[in-house]
């Protein structure tokens, strides 16, 4: 694979700040976590709440997997009306969802989460009206702690959802969130499924065993690849990567940029760029340098539309001074030093800086596309035609 750098400056965005995609990356974590599942004889559900766009989709559905993952009704919603099949509601459905999303399961393979008695009456009373099957699958709670019963619930639900003949009775899902980013996640993960396998041990024994047990993710492939319980895997941001799942070492490449461009130079400090919390999400770690400036420069927010590229020399200077200044401080003290020069290598004014986002979902969320990159430095217009926007103009109540 060329090198990253090299890549980045060969592509020229029309306007910026612009999410771009590498091809070559792309198609190889796609394969790689595709041939992982095969050789375990697990399936592969992608999330699609990652990407929401059904260009990805489309491409992870040719590499061999199964159906997507959606995260809510306005997800599963777009992926279906864009002919994406075999959908999966990956968190309990509020009420007002239980008929749009009976709705789409009478023309498209649909299924949904439950973790209370009350989803049950609530997706089986729109199922039916709308004349459709549901399946449904019961979700377990192991450590999480957002949504799912506790093990030793789960056959009562099981029982409950199954007296209803327009809800299909389809499994398990166990998502193990809290260790996707556990550098020592090895063992309580061992812990974790071996409850499930004993659930699902008991459901087979009271004669309700669960066709699917679905779950995992990017961080935890390998592992629920290995564990024999999961049958299906959940991963989400191996596609795309972000800082957040390559300091936690998920063995993907980098595919996802942002592109960013100069917009300022006034500071020996920094140079001010044009993307800032509208383009980057701001929870987990900042977004990384990965091209366009020097070696270990940083990204920091400068508001809404602005960021910061701060200089590694200038970063060394702040940091073998004792005085604790602030921000601002840092920037008036070296601005004024005569004796620290201004940087030969800084970005210039119009120059690009390519970022690697912090945290890859909710920054995929802010933007309406992205660039497909071919090595060449062709670009191709993929939309990112899942967000979370309704499907319909809402209405009053």
């Amino acid at each position: 694979m060329d090198d990253l750098p090299r890549f980045l400056s060969r592509l020229r965005p029309p306007r910026t700040p612009a999410l771009l995609v590498r091809r070559m990356s792309l198609e190889r974590n796609l394969r790689e976590l595709a041939g992982l599942c095969r050789r375990a004889g697990v399936a592969l559900r992608p999330h699609g709440k990652m990407h929401k766009s059904s260009g990805i989709a489309r491409l992870q559905i040719a590499e061999g997997a199964v159906g997507l993952c959606c995260q809510t009704v306005d997800e599963a919603e777009a992926f279906a009306a864009a002919g994406i099949d075999n959908l999966l509601l990956t968190a309990p459905v509020p009420a007002w969802g239980a008929a749009p999303l009976a709705a789409l399961a009478a023309h498209r393979r649909v299924a949904a989460v439950v973790d209370s008695p009350g989803q049950v009456e609530h997706l089986a009373a729109a199922a039916s009206a709308a004349g459709a099957t549901l399946g449904v699958l019961v979700d377990v709670n192991l450590g999480q702690h957002r949504s799912g019963v506790a093990p030793e619930e789960a056959p009562a639900l099981v029982a409950a959802l199954r007296a209803h003949p327009a809800l299909r009775w389809e499994g398990l899902q166990c998502y193990l969130g809290h260790l996707q980013h556990d550098p020592e996640r090895e063992r309580p993960h061992a812990v974790a499924t071996a409850r499930l396998a004993t659930l699902v041990a008991d459901l087979r024994a009271a004669g309700m065993p669960p066709r699917i047990v679905t779950g995992g993710g990017t961080g935890t492939a390998a592992l629920d690849c290995a564990s024999g319980v999961f049958t299906e895997l959940q991963a989400g941001s191996y596609a795309f990567m972000d800082v957040q799942y390559a300091e936690a070492g998920a063995p993907f490449a980098p595919a996802l940029f942002l592109a960013t461009s100069v917009v300022s130079a006034r500071h020996k400090t920094h140079v001010t760029v044009d993307a800032g919390f509208k383009a980057l999400a701001a929870d987990g770690p900042p977004a990384r340098v990965v091209a366009g400036a020097p070696p270990g420069s940083l990204f920091r927010f400068q508001g809404d539309e602005h960021g910061a590229i701060l200089h590694p020399a200038a970063l060394a200077r702040a940091g073998a001074s004792r005085a604790r200044a602030s921000w601002h401080e840092t920037v008036m003290l070296i601005d004024r030093d005569p004796a620290f020069p201004w940087p030969a290598d800084a970005p210039a004014e119009g120059a690009l800086v390519w970022l690697q986002p912090g945290h890859v979902d909710p920054t995929v969320n802010l933007h309406a596309g992205f660039h497909l990159a071919d090595e060449t430095g062709s670009l191709g217009w993929m939309p990112i035609d899942a967000r979370r926007e309704p499907a319909h103009a809402p209405h009053a109540r």
